[in-house]
């Protein structure tokens, strides 16, 4: 993979989100110039350090950093994943409070110097932040985006390929809505390679019941709280999802991703951020692509929307 040409990107936070994206960058080389900012100054130099030394081995990046805002001015890309950490336990929901602080705090210096990029979010919980970053910074959907449940929808592929015995690259299958307790996947456009996942059939087992695909959206769902309460964080996954979510904006991939941004009439739903299947180029989350649901669907999707409604009105 080649980097775009004189692109830069900003990662503001290095802790273990930020520098594992920062680290996914780089050794992706999905960034020319890649900048991490944190207000630790020790811990953020550290990691400069640490990433810039392996840079021999990754390719033309170049790293950067520190506890100076100004290290970000003129970033194509900014992403935020700055805020406090989840807890074994917590849900994304419960983290609401403390991290929409810390976006009103740090936006508007962010974006004084970095007016022109494009903002992803990171932070958890991501759909409810979203809304309010928009709201802070006046910035168009397209503009100020998360990265909603990219990450969900890979953790389900990767399910369904383990189960089917195919490479990951060959399941299509997007998980939408909420990220988080709310969020469902879209079984009805479901595919393996060209085959609906409806008409599968492999390995001499048949499709899969109703009560089986439960069950993967279940997993899915819960796979965030297995592994922090396991290690303490998610990190390594997040960190590649964020850093393919950056190379879909800066070499205007116009990739189909699911991300977060706040809707206007989609399936019914205004006024919050949900995920649901985007083009993602050079204009951020450029254009929501109205995909079919089925009444299910629906129904979860108008569900998922009030969960988070609930959540946004508490900042209202």
């Amino acid at each position: 993979m080649n980097s775009a040409e004189n692109s830069k990107l900003a990662v503001v936070g290095a802790g273990s989100v930020g520098s594992s994206l920062a680290y996914a960058a780089l050794i992706r080389q999905s960034a020319r110039e890649i900048v991490l900012y944190d207000i630790d100054e020790p811990k953020v130099r550290a990691e400069v350090l640490d990433l810039a030394h392996g840079t021999q081995f990754t390719g033309g990046s170049h790293v950067s950093g520190g506890a100076d805002i100004a290290a970000i001015a003129g970033a194509d890309v900014v992403v935020i994943t700055a805020g406090a950490k989840q807890r074994p336990g917590q849900s994304r929901l419960d983290l609401a409070g403390a991290n929409a602080a810390i976006l009103e705090r740090m936006l508007p210096s962010l974006l004084e110097r970095a007016p022109d990029a494009v903002y992803v979010l990171v932070t958890n919980p991501c759909d409810v932040l979203t809304v309010l970053a928009q709201r802070i910074t006046g910035l168009r959907p397209n503009r100020i985006f998360s990265s909603g449940t990219v990450l969900d929808s890979s953790r389900l592929r990767w399910l369904l390929a383990e189960r089917l015995g195919v490479s990951t690259s060959n399941v299509h299958a997007m998980i939408v809505g909420e990220h988080g307790d709310s969020e469902f996947p879209l079984w009805s456009q479901a595919s393996i390679g060209a085959i609906p996942l409806a008409q599968w059939h492999g390995r001499g087992r048949p499709a899969f019941t109703p009560e089986e695909l439960d069950e993967l959206a279940d997993q899915v769902a819960h796979a965030a709280y297995e592994v922090i309460a396991g290690k303490g964080a998610t990190n390594y996954a997040i960190g590649l999802a964020g850093a393919r979510i950056v190379e879909a904006i800066l070499r205007d991939e116009n990739t189909i991703l699911p991300v977060s941004t706040v809707l206007e009439d989609y399936h019914g739903v205004s006024g919050v951020a949900l995920s649901v299947p985007t083009i993602v180029n050079r204009h951020g989350a450029d254009r929501v692509l109205d995909v079919p649901f089925s009444d299910d669907e629906q129904a979860r999707f108008e569900h998922s929307a009030a969960v988070l409604r609930e959540s946004v009105a508490a900042f209202a």
